[in-house]
Order: structure tokens, then C-alpha cells, then sequence
């Protein structure tokens, strides 16, 4: 009788918060296994089979989460976004943004890879497209004029290209890992890597501050 007991209490249904940890589980393994699976084979190559087999669950609970592929894409963007949003904070050097970048891509490398799958195919980021002339100037375009404002940038740079120059310096350790051993002579993917290229990263945004002309310029205009 005791057993018998004992049996149903370890069939016991899971409580509302069991459920919901593991509903947040099974959803984390899910986006892991899509951001592989787009890292492997882009956006149009990636299939929602593979991804449930790399998650080891259901391609219907794909659905019922993420709505499809294309739902999966865009809560890995969202979660890029926010990252992005929290890293151009005001108390933030430009330096520290910068280092932050270069770090969050080495640490993970699939991500950089799916955007340059997409960059690749010419998929524009959901909710992106080239903007029409007098729109809103970028998040982040307007964070570095007001860091110029500060003396934090020389003003005659163009922010709109700093940022696509320094973009490519954070982008290096997946892009072109070959050139960072050959030239730096250090694994692209070690701690040594990365805490030189934080360092020269500060040292030449340091440079870069008040040392140029008028602000005029900085808009390109």
C-alpha cells in the first residue's frame, strides 16, 4: 500500500512553477539549437526539423513557441537588439561599448555567423530597411554624435562610418580569424586576444578624442 502511495505522489502532476521552468527550458534549448542551425546554414538553409533534432524535441512545440523559423529569427534578433540597446548606455565609454562587442561576438561566434549568412543573402534584420531621406538617424549613430558633443569623439569624424569601421574590428575574430594568428600572433579565439585588442581598442579611441576639427563634418553633410 505504501508503494502504491508512493507511486502516485512521484506521478503527481508538476506544480504551475515546475511547469513554467521547464517551459523556459525547452524554450532556451530551442533558440540555442536555431542559432546553431542558422550559424551552419543561413536563414533560407536552416530547417525546423534540424533545429527540433538539435533540441531533441517535437518540431510541433517549434510552433507553438516561436510560431516557425521566422518567429525563432526574430526572438534571436530581439534578444541582439536588447543587448545592443543595453551596451550603448550613457555611463558606457564608447572604448567599453566597443571592447563589449568584440567580447559578446567571441563569446559567441554563431551568432556573428548568422548575421553574415544573412548579410551574405542580403536579408535585411526584421523590422529594418534603408531609411527614407529625413528619417530618425540610428539608435547608435545618435549616441556617438552625443559622445562628440562630450569631446568623448573628435568631432570631425563621421559616426555613421566610425561605427561601420569598428563593427568590422568586432566582427574580426569570426570573419577573419586566419588574419588576426598571422598578423597578431595569438589565437583569435584566446583571452590574450582579447584583452589586447580591448586594450588597443582604448588606446586608439583615446587618440580619436579632441583631436580634430569642428563638429560640422560629423554629419557627412
Amino acid at each position: 500500500m505504501t508503494s502504491e502511495r508512493t507511486a502516485r505522489r512521484s506521478r503527481r502532476a508538476p506544480d504551475p512553477d515546475e511547469r513554467q521552468r521547464d517551459a523556459a527550458r525547452t524554450r532556451q534549448r530551442i533558440l540555442d539549437a536555431a542559432l546553431a542551425e542558422f550559424a551552419a546554414n543561413g536563414f533560407a538553409g536552416a530547417r525546423v526539423r534540424e533545429i527540433a533534432q538539435r533540441a531533441g524535441v517535437n518540431a510541433q512545440l517549434i510552433s507553438y513557441y516561436f510560431g516557425g523559423k521566422e518567429g525563432l529569427y526574430n526572438e534571436l534578433m530581439a534578444s541582439w537588439q536588447q543587448f545592443r540597446a543595453d551596451a550603448y548606455a550613457e555611463s558606457v565609454s564608447f572604448a567599453d561599448v566597443t571592447a563589449a562587442f568584440v567580447e559578446a561576438f567571441s563569446a559567441q561566434p554563431e551568432l556573428l555567423r548568422m548575421f553574415a549568412w544573412e548579410g551574405l543573402a542580403r536579408r535585411t534584420e526584421p523590422g529594418s530597411s534603408y531609411p527614407e531621406p529625413g528619417a530618425a538617424e540610428a539608435p547608435e549613430v545618435a549616441d556617438l554624435r552625443r559622445r562628440q558633443a562630450a569631446g568623448e569623439i573628435a568631432g570631425d569624424l563621421d559616426p555613421r562610418y566610425l561605427l561601420v569601421f569598428f563593427m568590422g574590428a568586432a566582427m574580426a575574430t569570426v570573419t577573419i580569424p586566419g588574419q588576426i594568428e598571422r598578423l597578431c600572433q595569438v589565437s583569435a579565439d584566446s583571452a590574450e586576444y582579447l584583452e589586447r585588442a580591448g586594450e588597443q581598442i582604448r588606446l586608439l579611441i583615446a587618440h580619436l578624442a579632441g583631436h580634430g576639427g569642428g563638429s560640422s563634418a560629423a554629419g557627412g553633410a
